[in-house]
């Protein structure tokens, strides 16, 4: 074996959305940083949709850029058709998503990196983590040469022993046309490591010029689009349109007549699919009742044929594949540039993981994106960033970063997989989330980027409009709190026209905004004057106004959860210690490991009994232990958190 000349502080493996961003936090937080992929011309590639965002993974993208993250900025500079969706409710189930040129993004982001100081990026296939004792110290490649590290991520996707089926055809890839990473998912294996095993998939590609988009219905992107990062002043590059078309009867027979052609129904498959985003031979199986299914055709980017055929994804042979895609209205004649397939490969089951997302087996030793269990780019590059900054900060000796489900969809995702695992790629929607209400995409900064400049991802100019914003923001509700609009006749008219009762006596200007048939812009007109405040401002002035009581109510809520997070329990805790326990409920919380009394909550089979139990019996010990005359330190000392 080889030795690198040159040691890092932090070695990420893998180049997909959750790598780029573990590898940019830690170099910009000061580490020598090492970013490794298999195939540098795919670093950042989109190898499934290409868009970013959507409902509940939008709020996740709106995280990582509050914080410091990547991704918001190459989705704006890549952006080719921005949507709101969910706007006729409220703000806090609203998303972004954004239509994305694949070739821009991939490009725009592997110059980021290539341009960042203190970040080398290297196409290597790593095999093994190199162990001293149960630390990782670094990474050996497929040439046999050793990099050397204070930490490792692992960001692996979908390349731990990569399998894609077309049909009885199975081609060992992480991707189409990428090599599998079998030999690192094997010493994952022999360092004892629960994996398991899951499934995904990517539909057709279609050739444009042989679409007929005029039986599709267009579907146009917002008029003004808004960007999706705090640092984009504006969307610059060529907005474009979906097209929604349907499904067949011929379709649905063509699947049920091939069906045992299918290596998810053959039995070839035995990864655990998404319940969330099932292929075309599910939906037609499962849902027979459904006459037709949506497929949506979303252009790939600016300069290219590629027509990606969402709704139309199966692992049937290819030649299947033609006469299904051709009974679909419209594409009759199309030309598949690329067949869809199924992909199988291992992952690492998250229970294993710290809040930090090191693993609980080896120090050092992190994990980032779909290696967790999950789907989705979203989901890979919050992870990323996490477990980027938490590996930085071990190696600098400086507390960990954890946010709790209090404070960010991210909380939310990372204490689901840590605390509860999954048996399915898991996926953020908006209802995992308690505190919903306040954490909405709309004030992301307000609540994260403070801690942003903590870590140092985000600099002092941008603290400063932060600081400046939220000022304008109380400010102007004090305002509105005071000033009082008269039932005048030409008031009492311009309500009338709004559908809004008339005033029989002066009320204060936040009274009528939180009448839901007026709008901030609204009372501005009824006060007669124009206070031209930032759009962002007067948005959060609006939302804080309307729904004063409900965020006081989830504020309330959220005390009472900081409570039992507050209970901390000592690493290494000995649950066999606590009488009253099932063995069931013993077994969990000795795998899971958990950090609070709250986390303890959530952890499946720990029932409100033994959480009582649980509650009484660190009383106990954190009142022996903080007794003077009590020589003893029962369970590992005081209390502490991991």
């Amino acid at each position: 074996m080889t030795l690198y000349p040159k040691s890092y502080h932090v070695i990420v493996v893998g180049g997909g959305h959750a790598g780029c961003e573990a590898a940019l936090a830690a170099a910009r937080m000061g580490c020598e940083t090492a970013l490794f992929s298999i195939y540098l011309d795919t670093v950042a590639h989109m190898p499934c949709s290409p868009s970013v965002g959507g409902l509940g993974k939008g709020h996740l993208v709106k995280e990582v850029d509050a914080l410091g993250g990547e991704m918001a900025k190459i989705a704006d500079q890549s952006g080719i058709q921005f949507r709101i969706l969910n706007t006729r409710k409220g703000p806090a189930v609203q998303g972004t998503r954004c239509q994305n040129d694949k070739v821009l993004y991939r490009a725009k982001m592997k110059s980021v990196l290539e341009r960042q100081v203190k970040l080398d990026i290297k196409q290597t296939l790593v095999e093994e983590i190199l162990l001293e004792g149960d630390k990782a110290v670094g990474v050996r490649d497929h040439l046999g040469m050793d990099f050397m590290a204070s930490a490792v991520v692992l960001t692996t996707g979908t390349f731990l022993h990569g399998l894609i089926h077309i049909g009885g055809q199975q081609i060992p890839s992480g991707r189409a046309g990428e090599f599998p990473a079998n030999r690192l998912a094997d010493n994952l294996v022999a360092l004892g490591f629960k994996m398991g095993r899951m499934k995904t998939g990517t539909p057709a590609r279609l050739r444009r010029t042989t679409i007929d988009f005029s039986q599709f219905s267009e579907q146009k992107g917002d008029e003004k689009p808004r960007p999706f990062s705090l640092f984009t002043e504006k969307i610059t590059l060529p907005q474009v349109s979906c097209y929604i078309g349907r499904t067949h009867q011929r379709t649905h027979e063509i699947v049920q007549e091939n069906i045992d052609l299918s290596p998810l129904y053959s039995g070839a498959i035995t990864g655990v699919s998404a319940r969330y985003c099932p292929s075309l031979e599910d939906k037609v199986m499962k849902f027979p009742q459904k006459e037709r299914h949506q497929v949506i055709l979303e252009p790939e980017g600016l300069d290219t044929e590629e027509i990606y055929a969402s709704g139309t994804g199966n692992s049937l042979p290819y030649e299947i594949q033609i006469q299904l895609v051709r009974s679909v209205p419209g594409l009759e004649e199309a030309d598949i540039m690329r067949p869809a397939y199924a992909i199988e490969y291992d992952f690492v089951q998250p229970t294993q993981l710290r809040s930090t997302l090191e693993t609980k087996k080896v120090k050092g030793l992190f994990m980032a994106g779909q290696i967790n269990g999950t789907s989705g780019y979203e989901e890979a590059a919050a992870q990323g960033l996490w477990a980027g900054i938490n590996a930085a900060l071990q190696v600098q000796q400086r507390p960990p970063f954890v946010l709790d489900r209090s404070e960010a969809y991210m909380g939310v995702m990372v204490d689901d997989l840590v605390t509860r695992g999954t048996r399915e790629p898991y996926r953020i929607f908006t209802s995992r989330a308690e505190y919903r209400l306040l954490l909405r995409e709309d004030n992301a900064d307000l609540r994260l980027m403070e801690k942003g400049h903590e870590l140092g991802l985000i600099d002092s100019d941008a603290l400063k409009d932060l600081k400046e914003r939220r000022g304008q923001i109380a400010g102007e509700l004090q305002r509105i709190r005071q000033v009082r609009i008269k039932p005048t006749a030409k008031v009492n008219e311009y309500l009338a026209a709004k559908k809004s009762a008339a005033l029989e006596y002066a009320v204060p200007l936040a009274q009528l905004l939180k009448r839901p048939e007026l709008s901030y812009a609204e009372i501005e007109h009824l006060e007669g004057r124009t206070k031209d405040l930032p759009e962002r401002v007067a948005r959060q002035v609006e939302i804080q106004c309307k729904y004063e009581g409900y965020l006081q109510r989830q504020e309330a809520e959220v005390n009472k959860f900081k409570n039992l997070e507050k209970i901390r329990i000592p690493s290494g805790f000995d649950y066999d210690e606590i009488p009253g326990l099932s063995n069931e409920v013993r077994q969990q919380l000795s795998e899971i490991q958990p950090s609070s009394l709250g986390q303890a909550s959530r952890i499946a089979g720990v029932t409100p009994a033994a959480l009582s139990i649980l509650m009484v019996y660190l009383k106990r010990s954190r009142e022996k232990s903080a007794d003077p005359d009590n020589e003893t330190q029962p369970f590992g000392g005081a209390m502490g958190s991991q």
